[in-house]
C-alpha cells in the first residue's frame, strides 16, 4: 500500500508520521509529475484551505486529483481537506474539489483561539481524541453521506463512497484510529 500525501501547505509530515507508525508507505505531491507515481489511497491534511486551493489551481493538480477522486480512488481530507473536498462551503460561491456531497462551514469553531479539543465516539471504533483548530464542520449531508462523529450535536466526520472528510486533526495525537480505518478503506476499495 502507498498513500499520497498532498504537501503544498499545512499538516503533510504529521500524516507521513503516523503512516511510518502502521509501516504504510507513504510521499509527497507536489507537482504534476508526483501524479505520475503509483498510489492507492490520497490525503488532503489540515491547513490553510484557500490558499491549498489556490496552489491546487496554479501547478495544475486540481483537475488530475479531481477525476482520480471521481474515479474512486480512497480519499482523507482532515480540516482545510475535508473544505477542499466539499461540494458547498457557506458563505462562498466556489468550492475546490465538490466531489464530496456536503455542506461545509469554514473556521465554524472561530479563529485559532477557538481551537479546542474534545474525545467522541467515531464510527464503530470507540471514542478518540479530536484536536480542532480553526476546524469547519459539515452542516448538511446529502443522500447515502453516513456520518461517522458529532460533537455537540455538530457533524466532524463523514464517509460517502470512497471520501473520508474529517474536522478535526488526527494527525495531531498519538492515536491512529482514523488513519487504520482509512487503510482498511483502501484494502476494500476495487480501484487496482
Amino acid at each position: 500500500m502507498n498513500i499520497a500525501v498532498l504537501a503544498l501547505q499545512g499538516a503533510f509530515l504529521e500524516h507521513r508520521r503516523i503512516f511510518d507508525s502502521l509501516g504504510i508507505a507513504s510521499f509527497e505531491i507536489r507537482k504534476t509529475e508526483d501524479l505520475n507515481r503509483h498510489f492507492d489511497g490520497l490525503v488532503l491534511p489540515g491547513g490553510e484551505s484557500t490558499v491549498q486551493g489556490k496552489l491546487l489551481r496554479e501547478l495544475n493538480l486540481l483537475e488530475p486529483l479531481r477525476k482520480k477522486i471521481a474515479a474512486g480512488i480512497p480519499v482523507l481530507g482532515t480540516c482545510a481537506g475535508l473544505i477542499l473536498l466539499a461540494e458547498n462551503i457557506e458563505l462562498q460561491p466556489d468550492s475546490h474539489f465538490a466531489t464530496l456531497p456536503v455542506t461545509v462551514s469554514r473556521n465554524a469553531y472561530g479563529r485559532q483561539l477557538g481551537s479546542f479539543y474534545a474525545e467522541s465516539a467515531f464510527a464503530d471504533s470507540g471514542v478518540i481524541p479530536m484536536t480542532f483548530i480553526r476546524a469547519p464542520y459539515v452542516k448538511e449531508v446529502k443522500q447515502g453521506v453516513s456520518i461517522l462523529a458529532k460533537v455537540d450535536s455538530r457533524i466532524v466526520a463523514v464517509r460517502w463512497k470512497n471520501q473520508l472528510g474529517i474536522s478535526f486533526h488526527p494527525e495531531l495525537t498519538e492515536d491512529s484510529t482514523v488513519h487504520k480505518y482509512f487503510a482498511a478503506m483502501i484494502k476494500e476499495s476495487p480501484i487496482p
